[in-house]
């Protein structure tokens, strides 16, 4: 199977590097910046590939993802910060007939912290005394804040019953790879949970996984699609 690159950064060169134990064939990238950069979304160098994998910028996503969903090619978007944008690229998804995984953290551990997450949040939804928060840390360079796997754990909270406010920070510095925290404090005593990435390793992994699963699917899914978790 061959796979394109959408962004080569270095989540990018992390998949193109793991790319062959999954059995997949690099066809290039789509980054102006690489070396490996072939041209556009519709650049001809890309026909005949089966998944494209992006790893970029939101203004990237809305230009690309629906070019190459029209072309037939199965989309994993691990990119955040984009959901303006959503509506169009479900559509062109549609059209095109492909699959799609979406998902802001492709880490198997991740996917499973955040159905603890929302277990943890339906336990507390009843003690009125506690309150909730969330916190996330990264590298200084990730742009958007908060990030989204801490913005879904406060949509899974809330979902799982939750009903009081949810306090959501972040931090940005040095190189963290990503850090999430939920937590319930009462008057005295607090309970935290917490997922501590030590590379990126695990989220390349999961695109990988993502992106053999999703070859020959047509839908809009998540991680949790791809693990066997939704209900």
């Amino acid at each position: 199977m061959k796979i394109l690159l959408v962004g080569h950064g270095k989540m990018g060169r992390l998949v193109e590097a793991l790319a062959p134990e999954f059995g997949f064939d690099v066809a290039g990238a789509i980054d102006p910046q690489s070396p490996m950069h072939g041209g556009g979304p519709d650049a001809e160098r890309w026909r005949g590939v089966d998944v494209a994998v992006d790893f970029s910028t939101p203004d990237v996503v809305a230009l690309n993802a629906p070019v190459l969903a029209r072309r037939g090619i199965h989309l994993v978007i691990g990119t955040t910060g984009w959901q303006k944008d959503e509506p169009a690229v479900r559509e062109a998804v549609g059209h095109g007939g492909i699959g799609a995984v979406v998902a802001p953290n492709f880490s198997t551990g991740v996917v499973l912290f955040e159905a603890i997450a929302g277990r943890a949040a339906a336990l507390f939804a009843a003690q009125s005394d506690f309150g909730a928060f969330v916190h996330e840390a990264h590298h200084a360079a990730k742009k958007d804040a908060p990030s989204g796997t801490a913005l879904l754990l406060k949509q899974t909270m809330e979902r799982a019953g939750f009903a009081r406010p949810i306090d959501v920070s972040s931090t940005r510095a040095g190189f963290i790879p990503g850090t999430h925290t939920i937590g319930f404090d009462g008057p005295a005593e607090t309970i935290t949970l917490a997922h501590a990435a030590r590379d990126r390793t695990g989220f390349a992994r999961g695109a990988l996984t993502a992106a053999k699963w999703v070859v020959g699917k047509r839908g809009w899914f998540t991680m949790k699609d791809v693990l066997g978790l939704q209900s």
